[in-house]
């Protein structure tokens, strides 16, 4: 089959040319730009979920590429009122997260890099999708031809626009200042988002630690007003980097603010940000798919966009490899646009349904009220939640079943406030991202679940005492080698994995689980019968009946 042709060289359409590299899919990326990846303010945070799917792609980070967050802690005016002790929170430069990626798709041969290359136009067939580009040095013509085309190129996505798809939100959510600067602060390794801070001209300001002694700081805007900047440097390296006295005066007091006095510092880069609320109405139309910014815009509240787009290139990866190897059906690829789109639009209810309350009150007697009544104390975790990407704002989403039998139909997020639907549903339900365990592999090997995903699909069996006896004996006893014969008989790709325990699960669970990570389904023991019904499910099949 032709390969895959992913538009847009961004993080997004790297890491979703990786993850198929990784299933033996060959792809096409096409970069409008000449592969330079310039320094600027932007910057990523990455759970752990993110993390392990960058590390299974063959993303290499250096240890220097990122800061590692001990706490986060929300104060408003002189006083804290939150702290938050973190693990496993990572925070680095946007540009150092895209050279990693580049480079680990230099090095795969499956992967076509095309530079200076802008799409014109793309036509579908029931075979394929064939797509015509221009060169940008030179106006030579090309056309290629591919099995499916995926649209990674951002928020004025050509493709999205070729494919006639509306992409309706709001425009201007929130609006900050945004600068990278190097100085020591006297809260080293915290994240600080502080709120109403005593000194004036600022509603909000944020400092969050990157590496090599740089901080990010956030300033929120007023909304409806210019940007509290100088107009934009056309001789900068990195478009959007602005300079300008009110910014400087910005740094200033609030450097001053939280040393007590003037440190010495060092302005790197700045920018004014409008985040935006957009959602595509399709996510797929025939053989062509959005991805990332193209598809989704959600920056309020510091929500963190690049992490979804992370997780579309994950949804969509192991679904196009499927098809691609296996001609599946097209109810699997429409599972992707079901899943991805309806965890994202829960994420943008959520956010319009928290915004009155998180938005700074006015007026004294207002203020005098939040302060009585610790309004302002009791909805500070949604803060939280924004910034470090967790909770309904940023949680790792579930994708439970429909009583249709079509995958990843998402219901309206419901629950305690600032939890994410899979923290809602036991570890054991359909849909749930699988924990993060450490597992036995049929040679005998130690590993951990989430490093085991992106390849095929995952037989998880739970057998307590596996970590005390010895694999030789274990491994060719009991389940093992009935279940190694079923996995084997499976129509998807699958490997057999050993557990000595899975939250809520009994001893001799079986956990089907697919290669993003979430639970397809369990059986008790090795039922061949409820085992091929969950695979024919996985591929797109109709959904298995539950037993009483």
């Amino acid at each position: 089959m032709d390969p895959v042709i992913i538009v847009g060289a961004g993080p997004v359409g790297l890491a979703l040319a990786l993850a198929l590299a990784r299933q033996d899919v060959p792809s096409i990326v096409l970069d409008e730009g000449a592969g330079v990846c310039s320094e600027g303010p932007r910057s990523v945070v990455l759970t752990h979920d993110s993390t392990a799917f960058l590390a299974r792609l063959g993303y290499q980070r250096a240890a220097s590429d990122a800061a590692s967050w001990d706490a986060f802690t929300i104060w408003r005016r002189r006083t804290e009122v939150l702290r938050m002790p973190l693990d496993g929170i990572t925070h680095l430069p946007q540009h150092r997260l895209h050279r990693g990626l580049r480079d680990a798709v230099t090095a795969t041969p499956l992967i076509q890099l095309s530079p200076l290359t802008r799409l014109v136009e793309l036509e579908q067939d029931k075979d394929g999708v064939s797509a015509r580009t221009v060169n940008s040095q030179t106006n030579a013509v090309t056309w290629w031809r591919g099995s499916h085309l995926v649209g990674c190129d951002g928020a004025r996505s050509t493709v999205r626009k070729l494919l006639k798809v509306r992409f309706p939100g709001r425009p201007a959510v929130d609006r900050h200042a945004v600068a990278t600067v190097r100085v020591d602060l006297p809260f080293a390794g915290e994240a600080r988002l502080h709120r109403e801070p005593p000194w004036r001209g600022d509603r909000e300001a944020s400092a969050r630690p990157l590496p090599d002694g740089l901080w990010r700081l956030d300033w929120r805007l007023p909304p409806g007003r210019p940007a509290a900047t100088a107009p934009v440097d056309p001789h900068a390296t990195w478009p959007g980097i602005v300079t300008g006295d009110t910014l400087l005066a910005r740094v200033k007091s609030t450097l001053t603010g939280w040393c007590g006095e003037l440190p010495p510092y060092e302005l790197l880069a700045a920018a004014d940000h409008t985040a935006q609320q957009r959602l595509a109405a399709r996510f797929r139309v025939g053989r062509c798919f959005l991805a990332g910014d193209a598809a989704h815009l959600h920056g309020a509240l510091g929500m963190q966009n690049l992490a979804d787009g992370l997780r579309d290139a994950d949804n969509l990866s192991w679904r196009l490899a499927l098809a691609w190897h296996l001609h599946s059906g097209s109810t699997l690829l429409d599972g992707y646009e079901t899943e991805r789109r309806g965890a994202v639009g829960a994420r943008l209810r959520a956010v319009d349904q928290a915004m009155p309350l998180l938005r700074p009150l006015r007026g004294w007697q207002q203020t005098r009220r939040s302060l009585l009544t610790g309004s302002f104390r009791k909805h500070a975790p949604l803060l939280a939640d924004g910034q470090l990407g967790t909770g309904r704002f940023g949680g790792a989403p579930a994708y439970p079943e429909a009583p249709s039998g079509i995958p990843g139909r998402v219901p309206p997020q419901r629950g305690g406030r600032g939890t994410s639907l899979t923290e809602q549903l036991p570890p054991t339900a359909p849909g749930v991202l699988a924990p993060d365990l450490p597992v036995i592999t049929t040679d005998g090997s130690t590993d951990r679940l989430h490093a085991r995903l992106g390849a095929g699909f995952l037989l998880l069996l739970v057998a307590p005492g596996t970590t005390v006896w010895s694999s030789q004996h274990w491994l060719s006893a009991g389940l093992m080698p009935r279940l190694t014969t079923l996995a084997a008989a499976l129509p998807i790709p699958t490997e057999v994995l050993v557990t000595d325990q899975y939250p809520a699960a009994d001893p001799h669970t079986v956990l089907l689980i697919r290669p993003d990570g979430h639970l397809v389904g369990s059986t008790h023991g090795a039922e061949p019968e409820a085992l091929q019904a969950l695979a024919q499910h996985a591929r797109g099949g109709p959904a298995p009946i539950a037993s009483p």
